[in-house]
């Protein structure tokens, strides 16, 4: 059963096609993640499945008595009319809760006035089964709870809605679209505004969630623990894929290579068939061959104007495909046609970023000997000795407001520590990138900042940057009018030039898209040098990270190991500190370690949702128990035994993929 379908659908303004043709289905359980690079429409769809907007093309259509919540990406306009505090504007969603508590009162008042009529105490004895089938006895309880997994503490309760940040309002809407629980939640960057413990709180509860979400996100980390297929759109439509991010990144190679391969041989082939009519077309004994090879060829092209280039491999006949046996098309129309084939799924165009590195420096990159990192009445965090070595990857976490920023800023000697002492390993040269790319200088355009940092001749120039995607008139964009994604690839491109083998990076991936980051991830692995690396870009953490650095209660605390790993750990305080082995890709980039790993994240992921669903048994095996279903309780057993054998058969294919 779907809750969701369209067919066709297609969005523009004037002569600007938006997105068109996109054809899709969200059923009863779907757990979907959107990507593509920015600008592609994933925004614009959203907002017409939601029917906020309607579409210039096609049709939508939503299963009767289903419900949709939507989260938009900024929230800042959120509840412009509502003039209510936090806790109060959640407990409209349980207004009906309430009026039958409120009857329930008045019955319960009645009956200690004396009132015992059989009317009265049955009317009583249905509302007060009703009310508890719905939970009416814990919906304060689930408010509590949802507001503090995201991060609205009980200080936020009563504040009222019009003085939250815009941040502050997108936590509140989405709690109460989580509240609502509607049929199809639709989420547009729900990690925005969350730190991580609030990132894993939502993950958890989208791990329980019955009903369906569609997710737009850039959080390759969350969207490898929540959906279970993703749908990556580009300018043809929607390509979907069965499982994770991670493995998606599989499959998405595998296709890719198919496609190219595909390509390649069909379009030789008919390149050979035309070559082939031309040098017999005219000949007598020859001419009947080439006048049926052009037919074929006609009904060819034919195939992949209407269905692609892939239809060619898909077994069927002509006639299957709706296609007729019209006359052939000319020689010279055949020639052209097969000539103009292209790629029909090409690569999206990604950064290409590398950095130059400087000579190896020392084996201890830097040491912080019992540093108190802070401002003259505020203390941040103290640490004991800390030390990075060179070729490592420390990734600093914690809260907003913890310190990090700032303990960059001391590493960089524009802030002095309270106490202690910073040094920097012999012959480091330090690389940084800010956050906010402060040090871009906003009257330049693109070209003179790049040439600011390092001089060059402008074809030169012209060729770094298009490697960073500013072609053409991009590279005279003044800098005041880039876009944060613009930003944060002219800050890489500056990187890039300076020579480093120690860099800072206060959140290198703020503002890119899934293929900046990705490019970004594959730049770091490959680069020699020492890594200091402030990010809430878990997926990046986890691939670069040979340590955690976690501020925490006021003190920075060392984990060796990977951030799977360090999650591991901090679940399962008990346990050793390296549970899994190591599979860091820092230092070992080659094809087969990076399939290797992605193999097994695509594992992890599977093992993840084989655990829900065991867990998911396991309680509906409980309430079958405690009602006597007996038959309901054998079926359940049953189901319960064969999900727990899957179970051990991925945990067993783990360990021997993970030795």
């Amino acid at each position: 059963m779907s809750i969701l379908t369209a067919d066709n659908l297609g969005l523009s303004f004037g002569a600007f096609d938006v997105f068109h043709g996109i054809t899709l289905t969200v059923a009863n359980d779907s757990k979907i993640g959107l990507i593509g690079p920015n600008g592609i429409g994933k925004t614009s769809l959203m907002l017409v499945m939601a029917g906020i907007q309607a579409p210039t093309a096609g049709k939508l259509h939503i299963a009767r008595g289903r419900r949709l919540g939507y989260l938009r990406q900024e929230a800042v306009d959120a509840f412009a009319d509502r003039h209510n505090t936090v806790y109060a504007e959640m407990l409209t969603v349980f207004s009906g809760m309430q009026e039958m508590q409120d009857e329930l009162n008045a019955m319960e008042s009645h009956m200690s006035g004396g009132d015992h009529s059989e009317s009265l105490m049955q009317a009583y004895g249905e509302l007060l089964d009703s009310f508890q089938h719905i939970g009416g006895y814990d919906y304060d309880l689930r408010i509590q709870q949802t507001l503090e997994g995201l991060g609205l503490g009980k200080k936020a309760w009563n504040t009222p809605l019009n003085h939250l940040s815009g941040g502050q309002k997108t936590r509140a809407l989405l709690a109460r679209l989580l509240l609502e629980k509607p049929d199809l939640l639709i989420l547009d960057e729900p990690t925005n505004h969350l730190d991580i413990e609030a990132v894993e709180w939502l993950e958890h509860t989208l791990n329980t969630w019955e009903g369906a979400v569609l997710i737009v996100s850039h959080d390759r980390f969350f969207l490898d623990n929540t959906v279970n297929t993703i749908w990556e759109m580009n300018r043809s439509g929607i390509e979907s894929y069965t499982g994770t991010y991670s493995a998606y990144l599989l499959q998405r190679q595998e296709r890719w290579e198919y496609m190219e391969r595909v390509f390649k041989e069909e379009k030789a082939r008919l390149l050979k068939d035309v070559d082939f009519i031309q040098r017999n077309w005219v000949r007598a004994s020859t001419h009947t061959r080439a006048l049926g090879l052009l037919k074929r060829v006609s009904r060819d092209i034919a195939v992949v104007e209407t269905h692609g280039l892939l239809a060619l491999r898909s077994g069927k006949q002509w006639s299957e495909m709706g296609l007729s046996a019209d006359r052939p098309l000319d020689v010279i129309e055949a020639v052209r046609k097969v000539n103009a084939i292209e790629m029909p799924l090409s690569r999206p165009p990604a950064i290409r970023p590398r950095l130059a590195a400087a000579p190896t420096g020392g084996a201890i990159a830097l040491r912080a000997n019992h540093v108190t990192v802070g401002y003259a009445r505020h203390v941040l965090f103290q640490s004991v000795e800390t030390e990075l070595h060179r070729g490592d990857c420390a990734a600093l976490i914690g809260p907003n407001g913890s310190g990090k920023t700032t303990f960059l800023k001391v590493l960089l000697g524009q802030l002095e520590p309270l106490k202690g002492e910073i040094f920097l390993g012999p012959s480091q040269k330090v690389g940084y990138f800010a956050q906010a790319h402060d040090a871009l200088t906003a009257a330049h355009n693109v070209m003179d900042e790049i040439q600011r940092h390092k001089p060059m001749h402008p074809e030169q120039a012209h060729a770094h940057l298009a490697a960073y995607l500013f072609r053409g008139d991009d590279v005279y964009k003044p800098v005041d009018k880039l876009s944060g994604g613009e930003r944060a690839r002219l800050a890489l491109a500056i990187l890039a030039l300076e020579g480093t083998n120690l860099l800072l990076l206060d959140e290198p991936t703020n503002h890119l898209d899934i293929p900046a980051r990705e490019a970004l991830q594959e730049m770091l692995e490959q680069y020699p040098g020492t890594i200091l690396l402030v990010s809430h870009d878990r997926f990046l953490i986890d691939r670069l990270a040979t340590q955690i650095w976690e501020l925490r209660d006021g003190k920075l605390q060392v984990f060796k190991g990977s951030y799977r790993e360090f999650t591991l750990r901090r679940s399962t305080p008990s346990a050793a500190p390296t549970l899994l082995p190591q599979r860091s890709m820092a230092h070992d980039n080659s094809r087969e370690t990076r399939r290797r790993a992605q193999a097994l994240d695509l594992l992890e992921g599977r093992i993840r949702e084989q655990e829900t669903a065991v867990q998911k048994l396991s309680r509906e095996l409980q309430r079958a128990g405690e009602n006597q279903a007996f038959d309901r309780l054998n079926q359940l057993s049953s189901q319960f035994a064969q999900a727990q054998a899957a179970l051990d058969q991925l945990m067993e294919e783990w360990e021997k993929t993970a030795v």
